[in-house]
């Protein structure tokens, strides 16, 4: 904390970092003790086990190699997430809402089943946005009616709507913005503030007492509406609205509301798409990070392939032994493949428990729905990838003649 100024994000995954060099630190310390194992339950997998520190800095470099592109695969992979997994989820990005309407014309009749709110417009603070907003969207809301809700996750986990409606000491208004908008549009923290003129050119304060976690609300301040109307007193009317429904009524429900307000300009939009507008930049990058990553891991692989039909070729003697002793061939495969397997398990371990100390703050933190499925399947398709390389450079090195090999042992 006092290195990172409390920012636990950057701290947990440098705290990953250097527990990925302490995990292959303590596994080159291991293969340094198997090599001085003595065997009292002799089996193949054993004998396999302990030939993996024949060749220490050979396996010790196979090891980092595949730890270091599962750490960097799955730290920026954990952070993916799906916007229908948790849609209809009050504390979710969506705040629980089914549409997301926007009209051209403002609309001064009361709907039912939705929060409507007034809009000021003004530069996108949104992530789809990538220079720095000067004068954001403003929208104008009854805190009431999204506290009553409970809509929306607040990142600090104690914030609340009605904090909108308490005065500020220096007279600044209080608003709640989305945490794309506050820290990376508007380049601000919770509790700063920014100076902005209203419609009359007056300069007034505004104070971020709240951050929501991703939601669908990005780009844009939300101020109470009685702020509001004091600052912007000739935008009557509202243009944003949040409109509740079951997941079988959504449809008609949109129907209605088009045939009522279709000639104001309205348009209606799932809220998961909206937000999944929001997340596809996000995406973006971490499928640019994902694709780096796994390259990394397939050379990696192709690595180990190498390593593996190496470390065969150059022990095809003891292996030519091993037959002409009695072993069976596929006990002798067995005894390749649990020697470099060990070699992916380590790594693929090493890698796997860093990178979850790394991404332990984000995904736990409120709003972040992470799916755990992709981490997995990487590490089950990587452990069997390396259990395939080993049989088929074992398999390879079978086939040939041994009986030179032999003469040579």
């Amino acid at each position: 904390t006092l290195l990172f100024g409390g920012r636990s994000a950057d701290a947990f995954f440098s705290a990953g970092a250097l527990l990925l060099i302490a995990g292959l630190s303590l596994c080159h310390a291991l293969l340094g003790n198997l090599s001085r194992v003595t065997i009292t339950t002799p089996g193949i997998m054993a004998i396999g086990i302990r030939g993996a520190a024949r060749r220490r800095g050979r396996s010790l470099t196979t090891v980092a190699v595949l730890a270091s592109g599962v750490f960097i695969v799955l730290a920026v992979g954990a952070f993916r997430e799906d916007p229908l997994a948790h849609a209809n989820e009050r504390g979710s990005g969506t705040g629980g809402f089914a549409l997301y309407g926007e009209s051209t014309l403002p609309v001064y009749e009361a709907m039912d089943g939705a929060v409507a709110m007034r809009f000021k417009g003004g530069d996108d603070a949104s992530c789809l946005n990538l220079n720095r907003a000067q004068q954001p969207t403003f929208l104008g809301v009854h805190p009431e009616q999204l506290a009553s809700r409970k809509a929306f996750t607040f990142t600090d986990g104690k914030g609340g709507w009605d904090q909108l409606n308490q005065p500020q000491p220096d007279g600044a208004i209080p608003a709640i913005g989305d945490e794309a908008t506050t820290r990376w549009g508007l380049g601000k923290s919770l509790g700063e503030t920014l100076a902005f003129k209203d419609e009359r050119g007056n300069e007034f304060r505004v104070r971020i007492v709240g951050v929501i976690s991703n939601s669908i609300l990005q780009g844009s301040l939300i101020i109470s509406e009685k702020n509001f109307i004091q600052r912007f007193p000739s935008v009557a009317g509202s243009r944003i609205f949040l409109i509740d429904a079951a997941p079988d009524k959504t449809s008609d429900l949109s129907s209605k509301w088009m045939s009522a307000l279709g000639d104001r300009g309205l348009e209606l939009v799932p809220a998961w798409k909206r937000l999944a507008e929001f997340q596809a930049v996000e995406s973006s990058y971490i499928g640019i990070f994902e694709a780096l990553g796994g390259l990394g891991l397939l050379l990696g692989s192709a690595g180990l392939g190498i390593v593996v039909m190496r470390n065969v070729f150059e022990r095809r003697g003891e292996l030519a032994l091993l037959l002409a002793m009695g072993f069976a061939p596929r006990s002798v495969r067995w005894l390749v493949v649990s020697e470099h397997w060990f070699l992916v398990v380590l790594g693929t371990g090493i890698g796997g428990i860093s990178a979850a100390v790394a991404v332990l703050p984000s995904v736990l933190s409120p709003g972040i729905h992470a799916s755990p499925v992709g981490p997995v399947l990487t590490l089950v398709l990587l452990t069997a990838l390396g259990a395939a390389w080993s049989w088929l450079a074992a398999w390879a090195a079978l086939r040939a003649p041994l009986l030179d090999a032999l003469r040579n042992e």
